[in-house]
């Protein structure tokens, strides 16, 4: 696919933090919108129980170009007006390495919904951004993002060494074949998935998105440069202050006083050597203000990606009180984000917002009874019998420990999964009246969000975020 790349990239953040209502407006002012494709067959299954307001989940699955599929996913989970109050949400099939018809029929639905409502109304373009980590949704997640036509892929927590692959076999309507990495494994894990078994003569509709690989280090890229197997079409490159999940310092993990990981000088990438490999690259983690927009693009960048202003723009995902809450916390100063060491169960530093009534303070985190019951960021290991178990940290330390894993790991180890989805307004409801609290991530760089808060106090739209960024650039025809 040939194409003049943006220079902006909205991040894909949390679990539909990165909404499609963001992604959208991003691509109508000329840049690359992404979604967050983290979860997306949880998020479809909570807003049809909610009702669907506004009606734009099943405007969207109307165009699922397979109905049956279609059908039975509003059979499962659509709820004219919405659950009755204090109602749970009805837990939907978890993703596996070889998961059930149900599961990937959601999955595909859910990223079908949100890229074709990214896309619907103009001619920009749109991506959706994976995490190597949750490797066993990669497959189903992908395959509804091209039947919804998406532009570019975007996948970062690892090294996504598969996908050009992937993409490539799925465009071409034959099956994508991914390696699983599990622990303690004995043999290889491979998941498959066939897009004609689910997609028929739809399979027709495809095309192969480019492939960004979100890495930290130059050393990586050339990696994968090297081989046009693994070959990316471009990469993000992400320095140690972006927001989520970011790459351990390389070396021995050393902590400061305050629990977070100390980076150095050698865990920053050279520019010049990225530059030298020839494929286009954005550059991330403080690098969200129009000086260094214009910098970036000096340095041979083709511009940058943008997480933490987006987030916290008028269409995130994110709801109105916790936006609030943040931007009031940003105009007085008091605003800090940790780069918690333990807090994700994946082992990847995490930076979490100190805010108040959020995971982040430890009283609130004391007072969550342990519990795993989504499932996204689980682990598959091996047991001594072979057989496969899948395990977090932030389950309950009882049944990590039976599964074989180190109960060491799962001291300070949050529920993201239940937290993500309580930062955009759905969070899960347990008996006895408990009600998941959230658990916000944002960049620890904030000078991009303090810059466009000087010029839009009451808050601004992806837009005028846009805007302000290339202010300083020409955004490219």
């Amino acid at each position: 696919m040939s194409r003049t790349h943006p220079t902006i990239i909205q991040g894909g953040m949390g679990v539909a933090v990165s909404s499609w209502q963001l992604a959208n407006a991003v691509a109508r002012s000329g840049q690359l919108g992404v979604v967050s494709g983290t979860a997306l067959d949880g998020v479809v299954a909570r807003v049809l129980q909610d009702g669907d307001p506004g009606g734009h989940v099943r405007r969207a699955i109307a165009h699922f170009p397979v109905p049956e599929i279609a059908e039975r996913v509003l059979a499962a989970y659509f709820l004219p007006g919405g659950r009755a109050e204090g109602q749970p949400y009805r837990p939907h099939p978890t993703l596996t390495i070889s998961p059930s018809r149900a599961a990937i029929e959601l999955s595909l639905v859910g990223n079908f919904v949100d890229v074709w409502l990214a896309k619907e109304g103009h001619d920009g373009v749109v991506g959706i951004n994976f995490l190597q980590k949750i490797q066993t949704a990669t497959l189903s997640a992908t395959l509804g993002a091209m039947l919804a036509g998406v532009d570019y892929v975007l996948m970062g927590a690892g090294i996504p060494k598969e996908m050009p692959r992937v993409l490539t076999e799925f465009a071409a309507g034959r099956p994508g074949r991914l390696t699983i990495e599990v622990e303690s494994q004995t043999r290889t894990h491979t998941a498959v998935l066939d897009p004609v078994t689910y997609l028929g003569d739809a399979v027709h509709q495809l095309r192969r998105p480019e492939f960004i690989a979100i890495i930290s280090l130059h050393v990586l890229g050339g990696y994968l440069a090297r081989d046009p197997e693994i070959r990316p079409d471009g990469f993000v490159v992400e320095g140690p202050v972006a927001g989520g999940h970011s790459a351990p310092p390389r070396g021995k993990l050393t902590l400061d006083e305050n629990g977070e990981p100390i980076y150095s000088p050698k865990d920053e990438a050279d520019i010049e050597k990225m530059v030298a490999l020839g494929l286009p690259f954005w550059l991330a983690g403080a690098w969200s203000t129009p000086k260094k927009v214009a910098a970036a693009v000096r340095a041979g960048a083709q511009g940058v990606q943008c997480g933490t202003i987006f987030a916290l723009a008028a269409e995130s995902g994110l709801t109105d009180e916790i936006r609030g809450q943040l931007l009031d916390e940003l105009r007085a100063g008091t605003l800090t984000v940790k780069n918690d060491a333990l807090a994700s169960p994946t082992g990847f530093p995490f930076k979490v917002a100190r805010l108040a009534g959020t995971l982040s303070e430890p009283e609130v985190y004391a007072a969550r009874d342990r519990i795993c019951d989504l499932g996204y960021l689980r682990q598959p290991a091996e047991t001594a019998e072979g057989k496969v178990v899948y395990r977090c940290a932030s389950e309950p330390v009882h049944m990590f420990e039976r599964k074989g894993g180190d109960v060491q790991q799962t001291d300070g180890r949050k529920c993201l999964c239940n937290a993500l989805f309580a930062n955009i307004g759905m969070p899960q409801r347990r008996k006895g009246g408990y009600v998941e609290e959230p658990a916000v991530t944002l960049g620890s760089d904030l000078a991009g969000a303090h810059g466009l808060q000087a010029e839009h106090p009451d808050g601004w739209t992806g837009a005028q975020a846009v805007s302000w960024l290339l202010r300083d650039v020409a955004a490219p025809a």
